[in-house]
């Protein structure tokens, strides 16, 4: 009976063939990690203060720094680990697949939160929202354990709370950006399940854990 059950929880009504090659390209757009680029972009370059006394080449060089720390290190290291045979696909499709993965994307993030904690110059919000990232990929770590949590899900549950975040601060007009997110999380969160086998429990509670771990870390960092 438990393994029918299983296999019932595992059965998503299939979507219609022409709704699925407009979420794998939500998918990839949106994957969990370009996350960290758009939102320290909008951060640097379209808020009002966090980054009103920076310098046109200060600002690139806090992008530099997310891109080669939380992008293409973490990039890189899946290629890596797929041409050593760690991993069967870049695109971690199991549960095993995913735990090196985890841990060594984790020691970027915290890399990563590391160089700005210890800068003053820095707002804080980007400590903050690296430290969640840390914080996030450490709970999907465990949570993988148990189950395929969805990382698409992490990523807009993330991208939620850090808006929710600059949001309370009350130093812009954050209605429609919020709104916006709002929109493209549940867009994500739609197309994931259309195009994996992720169960609604996989993506709720990688939502959730993306929000959590964000305003964990506002409350740690700031």
């Amino acid at each position: 009976m438990n393994e029918a059950f299983a296999i019932n929880e595992k059965q998503v009504p299939p979507a219609p063939r022409y709704l699925k090659w407009p979420a794998n390209i939500i998918s990839y757009i949106f994957h969990p990690i370009f996350i960290p680029i758009y939102v320290i972009w909008f951060l640097v370059f379209i808020h009002p203060s966090f980054f009103s006394g920076f310098s046109e080449v200060q600002k690139k060089q806090v992008m530099l720094i997310i891109l080669i720390n939380l992008v293409i290190f973490p990039l890189l290291s899946v290629l890596l680990l797929k041409a050593l045979g760690f991993i069967q696909s870049i695109f971690l499709q199991t549960q095993k697949d995913r735990i090196i993965p985890y841990i060594a994307c984790g020691i970027f993030f915290f890399w990563g939160y590391t160089i700005f904690k210890e800068q003053d110059m820095y707002p804080s919000i980007i400590s903050s929202f690296i430290f969640g990232i840390f914080l996030a990929s450490s709970g999907a770590l465990l949570a993988n354990i148990y189950f395929k949590i969805s990382m698409h899900a992490i990523g807009a549950g993330g991208l939620i709370g850090i808006f929710l975040i600059v949001f309370s601060t009350n130093s812009m007009m954050m209605v429609w950006p919020f709104a916006m997110v709002l929109f493209i999380a549940g867009l994500l969160c739609t197309a994931r399940l259309i195009v994996s086998n992720h169960t609604p429990k996989e993506i709720y509670s990688g939502l959730f854990l993306g929000l959590l771990s964000q305003l964990i870390a506002c409350l740690v960092v700031m």
